[in-house]
Order: C-alpha cells, then sequence, then structure tokens
C-alpha cells in the first residue's frame, strides 16, 4: 500500500472512531427519551382514565408513538452501521432513513389520529370530569412536563456538542428524538392550556380542541420527519456547497482539463457516494491514465473525509467537440436543478 492510500486508510479508520463515538452518545439519548416515554405513557393513561380526559388520552398516546418510534431509531443505530457485502456492496447507511421513515409514520398513525380522534369524540359526547380527576390531571401533565423538558435539554446538549446548526443534525435519529421532545413539551402545555380552561369554564370544547391541535401539531412534525427521510432514502445529491467544492478540488487537479459532470448521493449518515465525467490534458497513455485516476481519488477522499466511493469516467473526444458538449451539459437538467435530471 502507498504512503498516500495508507494515509487515507488512517485517516478512515479515525472518522470510524469518531461517528462510534457520536452514535454512542446519540443512543444513550435515544434511551433517556425512550425511559422518560415509558413511564410518561403508562401515568397519562392511567391519570386520563381517572380524569375522564381527553387531552390526557391523547398525551397518552402521542407517549406511546414516541416509545415505539425510540426503538426504531435504536435499531436504526444498529444496522446502519453493518459492513457492506455482497447483497449491499454500499453498505447500510441508507437502513437509518428507513428507520427514521417508519418512526414518522408512526408519530402519525399513533399519535396524531388518535389525539383528533379523542377530540372529535369529546365534542360528540362532552366529558364530565371530577375536581379530583382535575388534580390528578394537571399533576400528571405537570410532573410530564419536567420529564419531557429534561430529555429535551439532553437531546439539545448533544446537538449543541456535535456543533449546532443543521450539520448537528442531519443524523435522522437525532433529528427525530429532539422533534419528538420539541413537540411532547408543546403538546403537554396545550393539554395543560385546555384541561386549566375547561375546568375553569365547564366547557369541554377547550379540552378536546387542545387535543385536535396536538393532534395537528404530531401530523405536521409527522410530515417533516417523513419528508426529510424520503428525499434521503430515494437517493438525495449533497449540500450545494459541499458539491461545489467537490468539483473545485477536481477542477484543481493538474491533470484534468476540465469536469464535464458531477453527481453526488448521499449513501448514509457519513458516506457519500462521488461520480465525475472528466476530461484530462492530452497526451496521456493509458498505464498514466491509471495512475492519475487512482492518484485523484486517493487526493479527494483525503480532502473530503465523507466520501465513501468516487467513480471517475475519463472522456477522451476531440477538441472541436468540447464546446458542444459542455454547452449541451450546462443545460442539463442535473446541472440546472430541473426535474428529470440524472
Amino acid at each position: 500500500m502507498s504512503d498516500t492510500a495508507a494515509d487515507h486508510a488512517s485517516d478512515r479508520a479515525t472518522d470510524q472512531e469518531s461517528d462510534g463515538a457520536t452514535d454512542r452518545k446519540t443512543r444513550v439519548t435515544i434511551l433517556v427519551a425512550l425511559a422518560a416515554n415509558l413511564v410518561i405513557a403508562a401515568a397519562k393513561a392511567v391519570g386520563g382514565l381517572v380524569a375522564g380526559s381527553p387531552a390526557l388520552l391523547s398525551e397518552a398516546a402521542h407517549s406511546v408513538a414516541d416509545s415505539l418510534n425510540e426503538v426504531f431509531l435504536l435499531a436504526a443505530l444498529r444496522r446502519s452501521r453493518r459492513p457492506a457485502d455482497q447483497r449491499h456492496p454500499f453498505g447500510y447507511g441508507k437502513e437509518r432513513f428507513f428507520w427514521s421513515l417508519l418512526a414518522a409514520v408512526g408519530i402519525f398513525v399513533m399519535g396524531a389520529c388518535f389525539s383528533v380522534f379523542q377530540g372529535v369524540e369529546a365534542l360528540r359526547d362532552g366529558a364530565e370530569e371530577t375536581s379530583t380527576g382535575y388534580v390528578v390531571g394537571l399533576v400528571v401533565l405537570a410532573v410530564s412536563l419536567i420529564v419531557e423538558g429534561v430529555s429535551l435539554l439532553r437531546a439539545l446538549h448533544q446537538v449543541r456538542a456535535q456543533g449546532g446548526g443543521r450539520d448537528a443534525l442531519r443524523d435522522p435519529a437525532l433529528r427525530t428524538v429532539v422533534a419528538e421532545d420539541g413537540t411532547a413539551v408543546l403538546g403537554v402545555t396545550l393539554a395543560i392550556i385546555g384541561m386549566a380552561l375547561h375546568m375553569i369554564t365547564g366547557q369541554v370544547v377547550w379540552e378536546a380542541s387542545a387535543s385536535i391541535a396536538i393532534g395537528a401539531l404530531l401530523g405536521y412534525v409527522a410530515y417533516r420527519l417523513g419528508r426529510d427521510a424520503r428525499d434521503q432514502l430515494i437517493g438525495e445529491a449533497v449540500d450545494p456547497e459541499l458539491g461545489d467544492r467537490i468539483r473545485s478540488l477536481l477542477a484543481a487537479e493538474p491533470e484534468i482539463d476540465s469536469v464535464e459532470a458531477l453527481f453526488t448521493m448521499r449513501m448514509g449518515l457519513d458516506s457519500t457516494m462521488v461520480a465525475a465525467r472528466i476530461d484530462l490534458v492530452p497526451g496521456m497513455d493509458s498505464e498514466r491514465v491509471e495512475e492519475v485516476s487512482m492518484r485523484i481519488k486517493e487526493s479527494l477522499g483525503r480532502a473530503v473525509s465523507e466520501t465513501g466511493e468516487i467513480f471517475l469516467d475519463i472522456t477522451d473526444r476531440p477538441a472541436a467537440e468540447e464546446g458542444l458538449v459542455a454547452e449541451e451539459a450546462a443545460e442539463s437538467p442535473a446541472a440546472t436543478g430541473e426535474r428529470g435530471g440524472a
């Protein structure tokens, strides 16, 4: 193995160790959220039955859905790190996106739909609560707010520890936990307001409306999480800034005359496939072309650590055709961002 290849392998090993440490932190965050949701779900369900509260029962359904989703996310962490094999030569990184999609579906079906159903039922049939029921319900919700807040703070602490911003939330598992906990805190707040107004006015419409609002909130969060997971599953390109950086790095290579096309796809949380069609400077024999190709791949791999697989398509065409092909490439859907691009 050459020195450059050895350095590249060493860099990848270091990156993998860092990714493993990040996964362990994410696993702890998910386990904290799972424990919190299991305890809260039981408390809400008992309190909701005792108080006859639709908002409290809606929150119990929300916590049950969140608990199931945490199980999905734990599966995502474990399965997405499996090494590539003959059946899946690009690895299992997209498992992370698949299980996150299931989590989003779980939030919608188990959380949003049940919450809306409870609210509509309360509006149709009415709901009577005793003073004891109000007290039990509000105490359970207050405790839930504290526990959910602790879980949310744990998730936000990890986000800050990983640099904060959009980059820290690229992990769909961590992003889902943050969204769930944030929604839970807001949902519990709505339930407290609805129950308090029901107690003060004697009108069930307040608590029923809170339940429907919780359902709408869960539906919106599920849609956003599901949309992100869908985009990643069907093959999402890297951010434009990173794409421009990869193109610039290739164009800066002395042996490359021009970069005719560049295609990227995220294969996992920290793995990106890069395919480029390049035109080399004239006058190279086949042996030299192979040597240059290997060197460019190693150089790009060192500069952009998340590049997993790099494919270079070496073009060889007459100079007279260069202007026409460049013009066609610039106007293609892949280059302009229009639908239909490769």
